[in-house]
This record gives structure tokens, C-alpha cells and sequence, in this order.
């Protein structure tokens, strides 16, 4: 009887590919549309999926401003910065973001849902968010990336 060795796939930086996707968020959850960003940028969604190693995709988010929070959640919800001097704690509410700087919100909630190492900061940089709905992106010709809810 003969005896076969199952091996896992690693997948090396070399050999991994890039897509490029584009997402609408009008009327989206933050935190749902968050969620599904990190997997693609993470590269969750291949099959040779690899942790170590950068295999995802990257991802266009257009009409940022457009971004819901359910219920209570836009008026309680608050961005912390600190100065580093002391009493140098600076809080944000959602709605004043979402006015000043819409982008911020999701590269926010995304950059949370990364990993917390090199590997990390350097996936942040495939997330390209937009405003409204035009993007400089049109030459890596993205494709439409439809939500599952």
C-alpha cells in the first residue's frame, strides 16, 4: 500500500496576480463595506490565498460621501487622534468627517481590519477611495464589484 504525501500550496510574491475592483458605496453599511474591502485587498477571496504573502487585489471605492451608519451609530460615533502632548486627546464626530474628508471613514474602518505588521501597511496602499464617482483609475480598467448583501 502506498503512502501519498498531501502538500499545501505556498504561494510566493513572484507568482501572485493583481485585479483591480471598484465598489459603490451609495447606501452601504460602513462596517459591511469595510469588511468585504479588507477581504479583497487581504486576498482572502483566492483559493491560493497565502498569509504571508501580498496576493490580494486592489480596490476602488467610489461616492465615499454616500456611506450610511444604521440608527444611533452617526450621531454617537467618534474619531480619536492623539496630539502626543498631554491633554492632546482630539475627538471627531462621523457626521463632521464624513463633511470635511469622506474618505477618511473607510480607509479607517479598512486599515483596522488589516493586519497589524509591515505586511499590513503595505496592503493599505492598494485601497484607492473617491469621493464622488469619478476616479484616476481608469487605464487599470477595474472591474465592477457587486456586494453579496
Amino acid at each position: 500500500m502506498e503512502i501519498t504525501a498531501k502538500i499545501t500550496k505556498s504561494l510566493r510574491k513572484e507568482d501572485a496576480t493583481s485585479d483591480w475592483w471598484i465598489i459603490d458605496a451609495e447606501g452601504k453599511t460602513l462596517g459591511r463595506l469595510a469588511t468585504q474591502v479588507a477581504r479583497l485587498i487581504r486576498g482572502k477571496h483566492k483559493p491560493w490565498f497565502t498569509p504571508h504573502v501580498d496576493c490580494g487585489d486592489f480596490v476602488i471605492v467610489i461616492n465615499a460621501e454616500k456611506i450610511v451608519l444604521h440608527g444611533k451609530r452617526a450621531d454617537q460615533k467618534e474619531y480619536f487622534h492623539y496630539t502626543g502632548y498631554p491633554g492632546g486627546g482630539r475627538f471627531q464626530s462621523f457626521k463632521n468627517v464624513i463633511s470635511q474628508k469622506p474618505e477618511f471613514a473607510i480607509q479607517h474602518a479598512v486599515r483596522g481590519m488589516l493586519p497589524k505588521t509591515k505586511l499590513g501597511n503595505k496592503m493599505v496602499h492598494k485601497l484607492k477611495v473617491c469621493a464622488g464617482s469619478n476616479h484616476p483609475h481608469a487605464a487599470q480598467s477595474p472591474k465592477l464589484y457587486d456586494l453579496p448583501y
